[in-house]
Parts: C-alpha cells; sequence; structure tokens
C-alpha cells in the first residue's frame, strides 16, 4: 500500500499523468496532449511563475511540445528528448505540428505503403499535422504535402485518430 501511495506522490511531483484519460484541472484537456509553439522563443521556467528560474529556451516557431501538467496560466511542456519546464499558455497553441523523425522519410499521395512518393522529408523538419488514421497521418510543409506513416512522428500519439 504504501509503495502505491509514494509512486502516486512522485507522479504528482513530476508532473506525469497516470491515466490516458487525466484531464488538466485548468482546461479540461486531455493530459497528455500536443501543442506547438506560438511565438519564435519561449521559456521554459523551472516552475508556474515568471518568477522561477529559467531553466531551457525554445526557440523553434511551431515546434511540437507535448503538455503533462497544467496551473493557472501555466503548462508543462516537454520536447521530444523530455527537456523543458512550465510555459506560459500564450506562447502555445492548439495547432497541431510534428517533428520527422525517420532519416528520411517518404511522404505518399495516399495513406497506403504502395502510394506514389509526393515528397521526402528530412530528420527534424516541422511539418503542419492534418488527419490522421490508421496509422497515417497527412502533413503538409512548405507547398508540399503527402501521407506519413504515424511511427516516423513525433507529435502525434500511436494510433491518434483525427479528422
Amino acid at each position: 500500500m504504501w509503495k502505491t501511495l509514494v509512486l502516486a506522490a512522485l507522479a504528482v511531483l513530476i508532473g506525469f499523468s497516470a491515466a490516458a484519460e487525466d484531464r488538466g484541472p485548468v482546461t479540461g484537456l486531455p493530459l497528455p496532449r500536443f501543442v506547438s509553439m506560438k511565438a519564435s522563443e519561449g521559456f521554459a521556467r523551472r516552475g508556474p511563475s515568471s518568477t522561477h528560474r529559467i531553466d531551457w529556451v525554445f526557440k523553434r516557431r511551431h515546434m511540437p511540445l507535448r503538455v503533462v501538467d497544467e496551473y493557472g496560466h501555466w503548462r508543462r511542456v516537454q520536447d521530444r528528448e523530455g527537456a523543458g519546464g512550465w510555459m506560459h499558455y500564450s506562447l502555445l497553441s492548439g495547432n497541431r505540428t510534428v517533428l520527422v523523425e525517420g532519416e528520411v522519410v517518404e511522404l505518399r499521395r495516399r495513406p497506403n505503403p504502395d502510394a506514389p512518393v509526393s515528397a521526402r522529408l528530412e530528420a527534424g523538419v516541422v511539418a503542419w499535422l492534418g488527419k490522421c488514421a490508421a496509422g497515417w497521418c497527412a502533413v503538409e510543409v512548405e507547398g508540399a504535402e503527402g501521407w506519413a506513416r504515424i511511427a516516423e512522428l513525433w507529435g502525434v500519439f500511436p494510433g491518434e485518430e483525427r479528422d
């Protein structure tokens, strides 16, 4: 019993959600969830206020981030490597983007591995996220668009469905 209590307290302290259906206490939105950077620069702080020390500076507009906790106007975010901290909600957008993870990801004209290739994206490219179904997501970046496998993208949950 005490081990369960200690693990639950630890999860709260590090801001991790125990269940997939967790909801943010401020917005009522799911935790964790993905957002993107609205600003071209954003400070990730040690705690949820502007008086806390800055631990990390994100410098890439539209970069996808994972929200893992909420407190007032603050959101605890993480990047792909788990780095992050508390950011003011005004620096974040609900418009979804993804980060290309594969060395070279081939976008397909249809969500099918045999469909013709419409573009090739290199690792680290940030693309706008569209519809997701059956393990594929529609993405767009600088005029190039197509379908990529969810497994090749960061910023979307495995098995996520979007209209």
